[in-house]
């Protein structure tokens, strides 16, 4: 019953969130014509604006649009010409899918060990080196640690492709830049939760009935220590199925993370709004998906 009331939630949830962006887009100064090379006459952009409707009210732009996307379409672009805003995220989506699912799968991969590993060796020299390595991860951004690995691993020593999306080589270095800073923020998580549940009562009935050390870290402990990263795992999967937009111009990647951004800048509202809903469905599904991983995870959670 709590999973179907959430999911009946998403849709005044999602009609809100349409709103707010469609208004926000509309408040923005300038227009989506007004970027063209030549200005326009009057006369052509009365027609333009009668061609998509820009002369109607407000409210009457966005119940057209509201009624377009019930039907499964999220209107024309107004700044890339002959392409509809469905036809865009058909084709960028799945590169976004694919660059975000990768990045996800080595923060998880490198964060969670990480993480563990340094909780485990508390006060060692291990546990000083894996949380200054996930330190610096975490302070150095992309934007930076991409040409970096640009110019030593592509350039200096031509092991990896630079640009582009056309091969498992080429996924490298993109994944690389996009995962380490998150594998950093997961590998700290992981730490913490791990340190607060090493000191449980329950942990230490484990080793006082004789269990083996491995066993009592991996079965009881691990399961309630990697709480923290599965909370963090939805927003964090969103956020990179999404695409990034310094990650994908750097590489020149076609995914949509660039163009949610040059949207917002071309004031493209229909795109715009559109990339934001499909944010927000993503961010609300795996949010849902994190709410049933921790009833499986942890026994003592129950929704009602």
């Amino acid at each position: 019953m709590y999973f179907l009331k959430r999911i009946a939630f998403m849709i005044p949830l999602l009609l809100v969130i349409s709103g707010l962006a469609f208004a926000l887009i509309k408040l923005a100064p300038g227009g989506p014509f007004d970027k063209e090379r030549k200005p326009a006459t009057p006369e052509i952009e009365r027609a333009l604006a009668a061609k998509y409707h820009l002369d109607e009210e407000v409210w009457q732009q966005y119940l057209r649009y509201l009624g377009g996307v019930a039907q499964g379409d999220f209107g024309p672009s107004l700044k890339y010409r002959n392409h509809t805003v469905t036809d865009i995220i058909a084709q960028g989506l799945p590169v976004s899918l694919a660059l975000g699912g990768l990045a996800f799968c080595f923060a998880l991969g490198v964060g969670v060990p990480l993480g563990f590993f340094t909780a485990v060796r508390k006060g060692r020299w291990e546990d000083y080196a894996g949380s200054f390595l996930a330190i610096l991860v975490v302070c150095v951004p992309g934007l930076v640690i991409g040409p970096l690995l640009v110019m030593a691993l592509a350039i200096h020593w031509r092991w990896f492709p630079v640009a582009l999306f056309a091969s498992p080589w080429h996924a490298v270095l993109p994944t690389l830049t996009l995962g380490l800073y998150f594998s950093g923020r997961v590998a700290r998580l992981m730490r913490e939760g791990m340190m607060t549940t090493l000191h449980a009562e329950f942990i230490r009935t484990a080793r006082a009935k004789g269990l083996g050390e491995t066993q009592v870290l991996l079965r009881h402990a691990f399961r309630l220590a990697v709480l923290p990263v599965v909370s963090y795992s939805g927003p964090l999967l969103a956020d990179l199925l999404t695409g990034s937009f310094v990650v994908e111009n750097l590489f020149q990647i076609p995914g949509i993370g660039v163009f949610m951004v040059n949207s917002s800048l071309n004031r493209d509202q229909t795109m715009v709004v559109g990339l934001v809903l499909l944010y927000a469905v993503l961010l609300l599904v795996l949010n849902l998906l994190v709410d049933f991983a921790y009833s499986v995870l942890d026994p003592r959670v129950r929704y009602e």
